[in-house]
């Protein structure tokens, strides 16, 4: 009876520790762990690309400032982001508006600490190179007439006021992502927030002075930077699935579908208009694309995709083309219109092609796809979503904007922008190119 006794012990102690073994296993999942930093290095990789984006786009007197404030937010927010700015963005909710600075610093986060199947860090990680390229993607539309010293405050007191509690109000547990709006990786958080503050910024700056304008400086160094973008960009979108599933495998087709549907639409649209297809059309058209589909990327099919990509091509081209224009801001490298208008667009798409199909029993059919009232209602709340963005994110930028001015100044004398940038502002010049003919024709 005792052997039996102590069989019966045994069995149930291996019974306790094969359940917690199993529990662990669930509660980290290593697949998904490194899926989602592989996710994180591709997202930061958007960064470099975005500057070499920009920076191609530019006047050849300003590539060197254009790149180097992109590459500003790298540092400026990664540091932000430990001290508050991820407590702000996913603290405990306040008021369904802004997160609590409990995690201040990390403050309680250890190797151990857990995000659903992730290392707590690793979301921290992933999320810190959203609010990181955000910012950046700001600072195309004050090409050769913003004050390093201005960008570099403007950077983490943005970040601050309108990045982080936005990205509170869609993921972190505040009023948008309870109410139901849906953005899947960032076209109200990232795109539309940005787009709303370029428009906003050039607003209080003004124009560039006409001999400024120049054509872009370097064309192939455009598509260099599209290419790393469109690299980066499935960790952007498949990595928000926040797993390595099928849902993610789906996010990175979806995504490509929509840029390259896109990229070929606004060729196609510049070919028609202006009679001659550009490479920096098929660039820029390609950005447009990845913009409106990643809000959409998580919840719609293939051909909603291709859809979007459609609608990106078009709406953005001649929102870059005829609406500035028409409205006469000054946005340099057309951060409104590839991102503002791109992000809304899909945005707005969302609650045209979201399906149960993609999203599961609980998830919602759009206005085309279902074509009742849930689709109605959906639509609606996308509306909703991205309009309070556009109005948030304009209003607090006019007011971070005005705190610069009066503090440090905002924008370069005329003297400076006839220079350039790159002169005036850091003592170096991107290229050397006619130092060295000279020398050449002396020899």
């Amino acid at each position: 009876m005792r052997k039996f006794s102590y069989i019966f012990i045994l069995m149930f102690v291996l019974m306790i520790v094969s359940s917690q073994m199993a529990w662990a296993d669930d509660a980290l999942d290593t697949g998904d762990n490194a899926w989602i930093l592989t996710s994180s290095a591709l997202v930061l990789l958007m960064t470099p690309g975005l500057a070499f984006f920009y920076g191609g786009m530019s006047s050849v007197k300003n590539i060197n400032n254009m790149i180097m404030m992109v590459f500003m937010c790298m540092a400026i927010i990664s540091v932000q982001w430990v001290f508050w700015g991820y407590a702000l963005s996913f603290g405990a909710d306040h008021g369904s508006f802004i997160g609590g600075l409990g995690a201040a610093g990390l403050h309680g986060i250890t190797p151990d600490s857990l995000s659903g199947t992730l290392s707590e860090y690793t979301f921290v990680a992933f999320q810190a190179t959203f609010a990181i390229i955000t910012v950046g993607l700001i600072l195309g539309a004050v090409e050769g007439r913003m004050k390093f010293g201005a960008c570099a405050l403007f950077i983490p007191l943005w970040a601050t006021a309108c990045y982080d509690p936005v990205c509170h109000w869609v993921w972190g547990g505040g009023w948008a992502g309870n109410m139901g709006i849906l953005d899947f990786a960032g076209g109200t958080v990232v795109h539309i927030n940005s787009g709303a503050a370029a428009l906003a910024l050039v607003l209080l700056l003004g124009r560039r002075k006409g001999p400024n304008i120049r054509p872009p400086a370097n064309v192939p160094m455009v598509a260099l930077g599209a290419g790393l973008l469109w690299f980066g960009w499935f960790g952007f979108n498949a990595g928000s699935e926040l797993a390595a599933d099928g849902r993610a495998a789906f996010a990175w087709v979806i995504t490509n579908s929509a840029a390259a549907t896109a990229g070929f639409t606004w060729v196609v649209c510049e070919w028609i208009h202006r009679g001659k297809p550009t490479l920096l059309g098929l660039a820029s058209g390609i950005v447009a694309g990845l913009v409106a589909i990643t809000p959409a990327s998580g919840f719609v099919g293939p051909l909603g995709a291709i859809q979007i990509g459609i609608m990106a091509g078009v709406g953005c081209y001649f929102a870059c083309v005829k609406m500035k224009a028409a409205f006469g801001y000054d946005d340099a490298l057309d951060v409104v219109g590839v991102h503002g208008i791109g992000g809304t667009i899909g945005a707005f798409a969302t609650g045209l092609y979201c399906t149960k199909m993609v999203m599961g029993p609980d998830g919602v059919d759009g206005f085309f796809i279902g074509w009742g009232a849930e689709g109605i209602a959906q639509l609606g709340l996308q509306c909703v979503g991205f309009l309070a963005t556009w109005a948030y994110a304009f209003v607090v930028t006019i007011i971070v904007g005005l705190i610069v001015k009066v503090t440090v100044g905002l924008r370069t004398t005329e003297a400076e922008e006839n220079t350039g940038l790159d002169i005036t502002q850091h003592g170096e010049a991107a290229y050397h190119l006619e130092v060295e003919a000279v020398s050449t024709l002396k020899e």
